[in-house]
């Protein structure tokens, strides 16, 4: 039977639209996104055969285009919906950072940095420089490594800063992982940091890990 068939208060887009997206299911979700199905399947059906076939959402939204386009009702066409949905909502996170007073808010830039850096298969290290004002300049990446590791370097920090025009941080990376505990190297990455920006009076504000549950910080954590 069609989604069209059902009763208005079963369709995953009346339910969106009556009861707000929350209501609904991943499957639900997704047979949004996907919009049809495909022979013998209801597009709620592919959802969840597709969810089952990924081992759930998260893998399946961080799939490569190869991977993506694999399965059954997926193709190229899909896969750039897909991305572009993603990133328009890193986009939207970011434009909120950049609202005034935003960064007063540790929720506001951990939803952000999820945003950004949840679903990356690699370690990333990423810098929010601000201004005197703490509202956002700028964000960038400007390390990465393997699923391990990152190698970061204090030096080029500084440099940025100055090109920026900063008056303090916020660092942040992920740990693929998905533990969201700073280990002992992330502790001394931090304080090295830290030490080398007092030399030119910026603030390390905190430091976020990003990891498969809630965020670490480490200044709610009293660690700067």
């Amino acid at each position: 039977m069609s989604i069209k068939d059902w009763p208005n208060s079963l369709q995953p887009r009346e339910m969106l639209l009556h009861h707000g997206a929350n209501s609904l299911s991943d499957a639900q979700l997704l047979a949004i996104f996907l919009r049809t199905g495909s022979k013998g399947f209801s597009a709620v059906d592919l959802a969840n055969h597709l969810l089952v076939a990924f081992g759930g959402l998260s893998p399946l939204l961080k799939a490569s285009q190869q991977e993506f386009c694999q399965h059954l009702g997926l193709g190229p066409a899909k896969y750039a919906q897909l991305q572009a949905v993603l990133e328009m909502s890193k986009r939207h996170y970011q434009q909120q950072l950049q609202a005034p007073l935003a960064l007063t808010s540790s929720k506001a830039t951990a939803d952000y940095l999820i945003a950004t850096l949840r679903d990356l298969p690699y370690e990333a290290f990423m810098v929010l420089y601000l201004d005197n004002q703490h509202q956002l300049i700028t964000s960038e990446e400007l390390f990465r490594g393997t699923i391990n590791s990152a190698n970061v370097y204090p030096r080029e920090i500084v440099r940025q800063v100055i090109k920026h025009n900063a008056a303090a941080i916020i660092l942040s990376h992920n740990h693929p992982s998905g533990i969201s505990e700073p280990s002992q190297a992330d502790r001394r990455i931090t304080e090295r940091i830290k030490a080398a920006l007092a030399l030119i009076d910026v603030t390390v504000l905190d430091h976020f890990i990003i990891g498969k549950n809630r965020p670490y910080s480490f200044a709610d954590h009293g660690l700067l």
